[in-house]
This record gives structure tokens, sequence and C-alpha cells, in this order.
């Protein structure tokens, strides 16, 4: 599986995601033509996109891709938040299974301030590889077993916090939404200490804060608990 980032974090997320057979973008929360030049401007190789909510910063390109002919999935919620229908808008719910070439997916729901948030597992008919995305989620409350991949949002660390703070980078009254609805490297550890891991191969962490993280320290916090690769996005 080959996993590549076009844009992670608050001002913008899209990640392409292929098994050799099948081309699928995760989130389009930048312009079409940055999509465009990550694709090599060749969009219709997208056999779909899948958005996990309806805030900009993941969901900007939706309509103009859906224009351009690439089918979408998101809940029902995010659809109606961005008020996009149509045969090419594919309403995905919690836990039931859809098949986009040689994936097989699987959402599911996440906690954010959002109309029916989504993470998702895509499991590969092609390779056998399996992988689990989900970002802007304060928790996961969901066990995963088989896991080959794992993209996972990691936006603040308590160090990092206490820093901004002190420095006046973070007002004390923002705190409360920062944790309920961003995934922390303590929560993370958490996570992964409760799941089975033994197939992991690479982790990819997403969504970084630029003031409220540190990217070695979650990195290193990170690949000692799972012994897998770590990639920052």
């Amino acid at each position: 599986m080959e996993i590549t980032t076009l844009a992670s974090g608050s001002d913008g997320n899209a990640y392409i995601v292929t098994d050799g057979k099948t081309r699928i973008l995760i989130d389009a929360g930048i312009p079409l033509r940055e999509i465009q030049r990550g694709c090599n401007y060749t969009v219709s190789t997208l056999d779909a996109c899948l958005v996990s909510h309806a805030h900009k910063d993941h969901c900007m390109a939706v309509k103009d891709l859906i224009a351009k002919g690439v089918d979408c999935y998101a809940s029902k919620g995010t659809f109606d938040a961005l008020k996009l229908s149509g045969h090419r808008a594919h309403v995905a719910e919690k836990f039931a299974y859809f098949t986009v070439g040689s994936f097989r997916v699987m959402p599911f729901d996440v906690a954010h301030d959002a109309p029916e948030p989504l993470g998702f597992v895509l499991e590969s008919t092609a390779t056998g590889e399996k992988l689990l995305f989900f970002v802007d989620t304060g928790y996961v409350r969901y066990g995963f077993s088989g896991v080959t991949h794992l993209m996972a949002e990691c936006n603040h660390d308590t160090e990092s916090i206490k820093a901004a703070i002190k420095r006046g980078d973070l007002p004390p009254e923002m705190l409360p939404r920062l944790m309920k609805n961003h995934m922390s490297l303590n929560t993370l550890l958490k996570f992964l200490g409760a799941n089975d891991w033994s197939k992991l191969r690479q982790i990819y962490l997403l969504h970084m804060s630029d003031r409220n993280s540190t990217a070695e320290r979650m990195r290193a916090a990170v690949k000692k608990e799972t012994g897998a690769e770590v990639y920052i996005c």
C-alpha cells in the first residue's frame, strides 16, 4: 500500500491511498488545483474520494471533484452541511461496508463538532493490507485488529500545550474544545495500548498542530509503543 500526503493540518487535509489497483483520495481540504497537481493532473485516475467531515480544511474541493466526475463518499450529515447531492454523492453509513475497486471500506463514527463525522477502515482485496484512518476526533471508541497501516490524528501533547499557554499562544479558554475535538498524544498512546498491532507496519501521524505539538517527541513515543515505522505528515 502506498500513501501520499498532499496536505495535513489546519490549513488543509488530503491524502492519496493506493494498493496498485485502486486509487482513493481521503479528504479534499485543499483547492482542486493542488489535488490535480498531486495527481499529476489526472484527477480522473481517482476511483473515489472519502470525506471525513464537513469542515473546510477537509472538504473544500468536494464539490469540484464531483463536478469532475469523481465519486465522493461521506455521511448524510456531511453532504447536507455541504448542500451536495446527486449520483456522485454517495451516502456512507457507519459500519455499512461498501466497495471501491479493490478496496472494501467500512466507515465508523468519531467524536468531533461536525455533523456525523467519520473515520474509515480500508481493506485491500488485492494485497490483503488493512488501513485504519481517523482525523479530527477527541478519541476512538472502537477496537481494531489486523491493521497493517494506521493514519491517525496526533494533534497536540501536554508539554507543548503548557508551553503554548505560557507563551500566550493558546488562550486557556480554547483548551476544552481542543481536548474534546482533537486527539492528543496521550490519548493516541492509550488507543495504541488497547489494540492488537501485531501486523502493523507503518503509522502516519496526521493533523499535527504547529504550536501545540513537538513532532520528534510524538514520533519517538509512538514508535516506542508500537515498534512500527512512524511518519510525520
